[in-house]
């Protein structure tokens, strides 16, 4: 069982649309003891850094979430869901994050073309990391103003180019971010996808051809 963590933001049901298709079951749930039993976590998210904190520790699963990642169970942040496993955000002031992994969350700043929406290719930082097993670097689907800066090297798995280098993948034990959207990212977003939610050990996963 993977549980898709619903704070009232985030792409849901296409979420967990692609967790099915890869042959997994999902629950979109808020239920602290349903998340907590479930074999992987995802932390999806859209919109701003401070409402969703807001919502976080409105209903307590901030906690939740940081308890989960103490588990030893994958537990993965997609899209805003990553850039809230940092200490911080500079989205509209100061704002603390979940604190799971060192870092700030900043805007872009440059003359270019804000927010960075399309398709990007990939550079995997670290290719022993399990989440590239049998996968080749392409390209994948970003929309975000702001972009997360790692405080340590050894986070950063992937990165992509958008007037210099963006973070892209991030990770840490069992704890992992993609800054783009794997669901909406074609064969490789749903490879990566797959090899995270392999990494729960439960389902009958499907593969994907990149």
């Amino acid at each position: 069982m993977i549980a898709i963590i619903d704070y009232g933001m985030g792409n849901l049901h296409s979420v967990s649309k692609a967790v099915e298709r890869l042959g997994y079951e999902a629950v979109i749930t808020a239920d602290p003891q349903q998340i907590v039993e479930a074999d992987g976590a995802i932390l999806p998210g859209v919109g701003a850094f401070g409402d969703a904190m807001q919502n976080l520790r409105n209903t307590g699963l901030d906690e939740v979430v940081k308890f989960y990642a103490t588990s030893g169970k994958p537990i993965l942040g997609i899209c805003l869901g990553m850039q809230l496993l940092f200490s911080e955000s500079e989205e509209y002031g100061q704002n603390e994050g979940l604190g799971l992994l060192p870092g700030q969350v900043i805007r872009f700043n440059g003359s270019f073309k804000i927010p960075h929406m399309g398709w990007n290719k990939l550079s995997f930082r670290q290719g022993d990391s399990p989440l590239f097993r049998g996968l080749e670097e392409g390209h994948v689907y970003f929309v975000h103003s702001f972009h997360a800066k790692p405080g340590l090297a050894s986070d950063l798995l992937a990165t992509t180019d958008y007037y210099g280098p963006v973070t892209a993948i991030v990770g840490r034990g069992s704890v992992y971010g993609m800054q783009f959207h794997p669901e909406k990212s074609g064969d490789l977003g749903m490879a990566l996808l797959g090899n995270f939610l392999a990494l729960t050990g439960s389902g009958k996963p499907q593969t994907i051809s990149v």
